[in-house]
């Protein structure tokens, strides 16, 4: 994405030393990068699954580790012979060289804009990072693609395939299927193999769709199984985001987690699902464009995890998701959203409670609440869910991922956190719950500057910048003496008329107006940059050690 010098430079800045980008990184900066990640241990207590399914876990897990192999791969083609040559040198170096490129399933740091950190490489990952010929061009593939049928142009711009070179040095689409066919198919076994060993239908159900949808590049009818997924053991495996693809945010990277669910918070939680028509109905924008069949049943799943990899486990880890992506699932069942709540504590122990000594104002320090974290979290996923999701343009079908195309991702990010404060409020006023506004919001101000430290080159922090300018604007965060306030009297107009600009630019696929407003919302003032300087020290996430999976499978890496 195009961003002025300066402002990358802030954000290096605020993420960094100075050191810490060079493209053949020393001992010292490795050991600089890697204490950015603060080491938790990730326990998971199994004792309640059913002998069946703790037979049926350790397959689960290998299969997990599979889906690391096809996501190097995806990352950039060139990923499986360093790491193999990565894994020749046990110095010191070598060995700092190895895990750091293995947080970051790559040669590029997820925290210094993806600039190398090794020799010999690209400077910078790859915009369509292995998804497309690196010499190909956002133009090249345009121009090809207008010249495909409809059904042939679908599958180009489709989730699930690769684009490849054929013999005339043209462009070609090639399903994933294939291109990861022998690791698919050593995903599938095992899949089947813990499909059996399960005593749950749902489950065995989920699993058996999806070894399917390895082999077919199908994964429709196993994505409808994962919405219907009812089991203790509560499994995402396959290609789903799509935030690796920069240049056009159409290919699926492949991830796997390995959950166990929480049913004690999961039934807490099932209110806010219970209530999602009503925020749609209410929600700031013209009403021509809110959804009267929102599915209000869509699950919500509280879960402990077990193991993460591929697109879950590199860099910044996730605390959460809302899948799948496909519309056509989304348009019947919805969408279903997972709280991982042992990597949020984690986080929020690590790297919030720390923040928030130093960013924020004395007054506000004490208004800091993990519950507000948790449940602001299980709102923006929520959100994810409402909202525009289908669109006309020019009398075709759309959608705002179409539409907005590299930029959808960042501006999906922004509308989730907004909508997700606006739903809170909403929830406040009517008194569904708990009246506690001052500990949201101050809450939701000292976490944005955790996502900020992420980088404005990533969807989520992109989007955040966006979100801490455009409400710093609007008066409701206020910088003074070196420290941070929510002002309460305009906090909650602001939001609301944040809400209403993100919302109308995903339902009119507006993609100039997202454009103007990445380009002047989505950077890294100075204020924040003094700030973020000041938490360099604490570390900006977490390295998990996935203890209980290491236990069950053990792993050699």
């Amino acid at each position: 994405m195009n961003r002025l010098f300066l402002v990358r430079l802030l954000a290096l800045a605020a993420l960094a030393t100075t050191t810490m980008s060079a493209a053949d990184a020393t001992l010292p900066q490795l050991q600089q990068m890697t204490a950015r990640f603060a080491p938790v241990d990730l326990k998971v207590d199994i004792s309640k699954l059913s002998p069946q399914d703790r037979k049926a876990l350790p397959r689960l897990i290998e299969a997990a580790r599979i889906i690391d192999t096809i996501f190097l791969r995806q990352v950039w083609a060139g990923n499986p012979a360093l790491q193999d040559r990565l894994k020749l040198d046990t110095s010191p170096l070598g060995r700092a060289r190895y895990d750091y490129f293995w947080l970051n399933k790559g040669p590029w740091s997820d925290l210094d804009e993806h600039q190398s950190f090794l020799p010999a490489v690209p400077a910078r990952k790859p915009l369509g990072a292995g998804f497309y010929p690196e010499n190909m061009t956002k133009a090249d593939f345009e121009k090809w693609a207008a010249s495909l049928s409809t059904k042939d142009r679908d599958e180009a711009q489709g989730f699930f395939t690769v684009i490849g070179r054929d013999g005339a040095g043209g462009l070609r689409t090639v399903p994933y299927s294939d291109t990861y066919k022998a690791e698919l198919q050593a995903c599938a076994r095992l899949l089947r193999d813990a499909a059996k060993l399960t005593s749950n239908a749902t489950l065995r159900h989920f699993l058996e769709t999806r070894a399917k949808a390895f082999l077919t590049n199908d994964y429709y009818e196993s994505d409808v199984a994962w919405m219907d997924l009812d089991a203790p053991i509560d499994i995402t495996i396959g290609p789903y985001e799509t935030y690796n693809d920069e240049i056009f945010g159409y290919k699926a990277g492949f991830e796997a987690y390995v959950n166990i669910r929480d049913d004690a918070e999961t039934a807490k939680l099932r209110f806010f699902g219970d209530h999602m028509q009503e925020v749609e109905n209410i929600l700031p924008m013209d009403p021509k464009f809110r959804n009267p069949k929102i599915g209000a049943l869509a699950p919500i799943r509280v879960v402990n995890q077990i193991i993460a990899t591929g697109d879950g486990d590199h860099g910044v880890k996730t605390a959460a998701y809302n899948l799948p992506n496909d519309e056509r699932v989304v348009r019947e069942k919805g969408t279903k959203r997972v709280m991982l709540r042992n990597v949020q504590e984690a986080k929020f122990k690590a790297n919030l409670i720390p923040i928030t000594k130093l960013v924020l104002a004395p007054e506000a320090v004490q208004n800091l609440s993990f519950d507000a974290f948790f449940t602001h979290i299980l709102a923006h996923e929520m959100s994810h869910g409402i909202g525009p999701n289908t669109l006309k343009v020019d009398g075709r079908d759309s959608s705002p991922r179409q539409e907005l195309k590299e930029l959808y991702s960042a501006i999906e990010e922004a509308k989730a956190d907004i909508l997700g404060l606006f739903m809170l409020q909403h929830f406040y006023n009517k008194g569904y719950i708990e009246h506690d506004e001052i500990r949201l919001y101050n809450t939701f101000l000292a976490s944005s500057f955790r996502t900020l430290r992420f980088g404005i080159h990533e969807a989520h922090g992109k989007g955040m910048a966006i979100q801490f300018n455009y409400l710093q604007q609007k008066g409701a965060f206020v910088y003074r003496n070196g420290t941070w306030t929510v002002d309460q009297t305009k906090i909650r107009q602001a939001v609301a008329d944040l809400a209403h600009d993100l919302l109308t630019l995903e339902a009119t696929g507006d993609y100039a107006g997202a454009k103007k407003m990445m380009d002047s919302l989505g950077v890294i003032n100075p204020d924040v940059a003094a700030t973020l300087k000041k938490v360099d020290a604490i570390p900006v996430d977490i390295l998990p050690a996935f203890v209980t999976a290491n236990e069950l499978a053990p792993e050699e890496r």
